[in-house]
């Protein structure tokens, strides 16, 4: 039976770790894979530090899309991936890999997993997680501080010189591909037990 794929897309902070945490709680790891679109940022071990820290990590640019599109083919095949780890400190991909193995149930989760027609095309239920700017700023810069070691001021930079620019020239663009859109991310119970419910019948 072929995997069932479900791509989440959304502005940065918006929710959709929550909800694809949700799903994986819910429904169970040991049926569903859980693909972060942020493993598949470029390989940038060619640049010095100083010139990665100045890419525009939110534009389609950023991302392998031939790799990404190669592992999730190889995951629909029943084929074992080596998952690329990023380095968010390092602003790089890691050496590291880790070993992710087929599943009935593929989640892949990230900023413009909508954006690739290649990709929505592998996708049986497309969401968008739709955001307030303000709340997704304010999550944002809990986060980076909290877990990446940045800078309230650097956070505010680049969100001003890059991510809020390229959400509305790509992300926001992308939620016209949606078959479902989800308010207000991960804490809307009701729009995650539709979404809930619309997986159940796929699997029926």
């Amino acid at each position: 039976m072929k995997p069932i794929v479900i791509g989440i897309a959304g502005g940065s902070g918006a929710g959709k770790t929550t909800i694809a945490q949700h799903l994986v709680d819910t429904i169970g790891g040991d049926v569903m894979t859980w693909l972060p679109y942020d493993a598949y940022y470029a390989d940038l071990s060619a640049y010095a530090f100083a010139q990665r820290v100045q890419c525009n990590f939110d534009h389609p640019d950023a991302f392998d899309w031939a790799l990404m599109n190669s592992q999730l083919e190889s995951l629909l095949a029943g084929r074992t991936i080596a998952l690329p780890v990023y380095d968010y400190a390092d602003h790089n991909r890691s050496p590291d890999v880790v070993e992710v193995a087929p599943a009935p149930i593929v989640v892949f989760e990230g900023i413009l997993a909508l954006y690739d027609a290649e990709l929505r095309e592998r996708f049986d239920l497309k969401v968008f997680v739709d955001t307030d700017a303000d709340v997704r700023l304010i999550r944002r810069l809990q986060r980076d501080v909290r877990d990446r070691g940045r800078t309230p001021d650097s956070i505010m930079n680049q969100y001003m010189s890059t991510v809020r620019p390229s959400h509305q020239q790509f992300i926001e663009p992308s939620k016209r591909h949606a078959d479902v859109i989800i308010p207000e991310g991960g804490h809307n119970d009701r729009a995650l037990d539709v979404l809930l419910a619309r997986i159940a019948r796929a699997i029926d």
